[in-house]
């Protein structure tokens, strides 16, 4: 299961999504996730989940894809959702003990909060599976160009959060691998108390934690073979270009800030 994951991968494609500055699609990625706290009643989640189809349907990615890229995820979700639950007070009471408590709100706010990380992990996953890990490390360079002038170390930075970006579904994969080494020698990850589980799954994050380790210095060393320096002014073969199209987006992503705060009234 974990090596469907699919956010940090990149799927090619020509859609209008994979054609946008990825400037562009960074700035509305940040946008969308302040956006989406702006939601606080069914009419603007509503809003925000025809946005998101409408984005995926643009990307001419299976909606199917996306779902089960997610599903690795659902655990992770649903234990904040819980946590959620059972520890909001106000609202009608259905049930309570000590600290513990279920209640109409309680409820509203973690099918908010489920519908929400939904959203978020759908747009972060459209962003990440359009546009390659180049165009993200130029991105986040550019984006981030003003702070040089602080001394912030742009590029390093820019190299750090790409290079992170790409070890996510390299790291699910080599999970995988290493459960199914597990099981071929009788491990049962699915069988026993929570315990036994939590047990069975240090010997996936030994040899995970090694494989980490050896995959980074082996990119650090062909780096430095290379004479890879990020403070060298390094120039660049492809050139961001900045279209009408990438202004659009971001206005859409404004048009959609304007209606989930007209919908708050509701």
């Amino acid at each position: 299961m974990m090596g469907k994951i699919i956010i940090g991968r990149y799927l090619p494609g020509n859609s209008l999504i994979h054609q946008l500055d990825p400037r562009a699609k960074f700035i509305a990625t940040f946008l969308f996730v302040i956006i989406v706290f702006l939601a606080n009643n069914w009419q603007s989640y509503v809003a925000l989940l025809a946005f998101v189809l409408l984005a995926v349907h643009l990307s001419k990615i299976s909606l199917r894809f996306f779902l089960r890229g997610i599903r690795p995820m659902i655990i992770l979700i649903l234990f904040t959702v819980i946590l959620q639950i059972f520890f909001t007070t106000g609202g009608d009471p259905f049930w309570q003990w000590g600290i513990l408590s279920l209640s109409t709100l309680s409820l509203t706010n973690g099918a908010y909060i489920f519908i929400r990380f939904l959203l978020i992990i759908f747009i972060s996953t459209l962003l990440t599976i359009t546009t390659t890990p180049l165009q993200m490390s130029d991105a986040i360079e550019a984006i981030l160009k003003p702070l040089r002038y602080v001394h912030f170390p742009v590029d390093e930075v820019a190299l750090m959060l790409s290079i992170a970006l790409q070890f996510i579904p390299l790291l699910s994969d080599e999970t995988t691998k290493i459960m199914n080494a597990q099981r071929a020698r009788g491990v049962d990850f699915g069988e026993g108390g929570l315990i036994k589980q939590v047990k069975a799954i240090v010997p996936i994050l030994i040899p995970l934690f090694i494989s980490s380790f050896n995959i980074a210095y082996d990119l650090s060393i062909a780096m430095e073979s290379r004479g890879y320096q990020t403070s060298e002014g390094r120039s660049k073969y492809r050139q961001l270009s900045w279209q009408s199209k990438d202004t659009w987006v971001l206005i859409s992503f404004g048009l959609l800030a304007i209606i989930l705060l007209v919908l708050r009234s509701y």
